[in-house]
């Protein structure tokens, strides 16, 4: 993976004439001589807000000017928060005027005159909303994971490519390729400090999440965008919302060839009333690699149980614990970090992002994280179906999960919406 250095980039602000930085940044940015940077904030809960303060505090001359979700209190409570931000709440220049609210928000945010979007709304708009965002000259900033089915995968690789012919970044939410602890330990990695991989070993076995059971005068439609998270179609259930960030660091580690196939089970065990939706509450997957290294994935959401976030890698010459950064075996090794210099991974990526606008050099993260989202969705396929998924197919997969009154229809909108079944191992088709 190749950033730009983030050590120049104050000097190279200081240094350059604000009409010379003009000249490099596509996109239309700095027309008319001014260095500010624009920004809109698509999707305003807990991620979006985070996302927005450390955009606002990558460079000093962002400026936070629009925002939009479908619902215009989580707007104002986005807005709220970071008002409160200390330095970053100075760079807020939103009106009312350019806080957008409902299905086409996005469209609006997009069209509003800003240079950077960041896409943080339910994962199912993400693939249409960076398509569009592209089309329209936008830099983009997406949260993971980039779509729920691969239709979406297809639409967002597109897309990232049309964003490579318009010299437009795309930086991903996948953080953790963002650590610098991280870096340092996947350089040996692939240095081949621990030899062949022959194995990874990957956890994400958590407690709950927050869950928002129904309101009086809530539609269908609102009942399941309030409570996203447990809805296939709006999060691609918890092994691709969450889990994802475990299977990136395995496709990272095998510098991003994607597995073969993948077999699984899973289920819904404790989760079970109306409240939560139709996913599962606990996946376990094993991915194969056409060189036969394997991948025994885990993950379960369920409260009073042992939890575990780790990631260890086995080779012929030795074992990695990646969350600890440290190598034993033949060839010994530990990462040390820089003192007194924070890894903020969340920090770092929108650092970069804005460093390679500036230098004119826009980052481009669109091939990664499709095939980390992809062997994401792999996972859910096989531990739903029951079955052995081939990459291969998959690919080619005419799955697409958005509702079916809404394909109908052409158009989101508040009203009934039937709720999907849950899914039956042996009986839920391969689409």
């Amino acid at each position: 993976m190749k950033n730009p250095s983030l050590t120049n980039r104050r000097t190279f602000l200081s240094g350059t004439s604000a009409l010379a930085v003009a000249a490099s940044i596509p996109g239309g940015v700095h027309a008319q001589g001014s260095d500010v940077i624009k920004i809109g904030l698509i999707g305003c809960g807990g991620r979006g807000t985070g996302a927005a303060n450390n955009a606002l505090r990558a460079d000093p001359h962002v400026r936070l000017t629009a925002m939009g979700d479908v619902f215009g209190d989580k707007i104002q409570a986005s807005l709220n928060q970071l008002k409160g931000e200390g330095e970053a709440a100075g760079r807020i220049e939103v009106k009312p005027e350019t806080s957008f609210t409902g299905f086409d928000a996005y469209k609006k945010v997009i069209e509003s005159g800003v240079d950077v979007v960041l896409l943080t709304t339910p994962p199912h708009f993400r693939a249409e909303q960076i398509r569009y965002a592209i089309e329209k000259g936008k830099h983009v900033f997406a949260e993971k994971p980039v779509a729920v089915d691969p239709s979406g995968v297809r639409k967002v690789l597109a897309a990232c490519e049309e964003a490579k012919k318009k010299n437009l970044a795309v930086v991903s939410g996948l953080c953790w390729r963002y650590h610098r602890g991280k870096r340092a330990t996947m350089a040996q990695i692939h240095e081949g400090k621990v030899g062949e991989i022959i194995a990874m070993h990957t956890n994400y076995n958590v407690g709950g999440l927050w869950n928002r059971p129904r309101q009086p005068g809530w539609s269908d439609m609102e009942a399941q965008l309030r409570n996203w998270l447990y809805y296939c179609w709006l999060s691609g259930d918890h092994l691709v919302e969450q889990h994802i960030h475990s299977l990136d660091k395995c496709m990272w580690t095998m510098k991003d060839e994607p597995p073969v196939s993948a077999y699984g089970l899973g289920g819904r065990q404790v989760r079970t009333g109306k409240d939560y939706g139709h996913i599962f509450d606990h996946h376990a997957v094993v991915y194969e690699w056409k060189n036969g290294a394997k991948c025994f994935s885990f993950c379960r959401q369920i409260d009073g149980c042992h939890n575990d976030v780790n990631d260890y890698i086995l080779g012929s010459e030795g074992r990695c614990d990646v969350m600890k950064h440290q190598i034993t075996g033949k060839n010994p090794w530990r990462h040390s970090p820089e003192k007194n210099r924070a890894d903020d991974m969340y920090q770092n990526e929108h650092d970069e992002l804005f460093a390679s606008i500036r230098a004119g050099k826009p980052i481009n993260d669109g091939n990664w994280m499709c095939q980390s989202t992809l062997m994401a969705i792999m996972g859910r396929t096989a531990t739903y179906t029951g079955k052995r998924i081939d990459w291969v197919n998959l690919q080619k997969s005419l799955e697409d999960l958005t509702p079916d009154a809404v394909k109908k229809s052409g158009l989101y909108a508040f009203g009934p919406l039937s709720e999907p079944a849950v899914a039956v191992p042996g009986k839920t088709p391969v689409l």
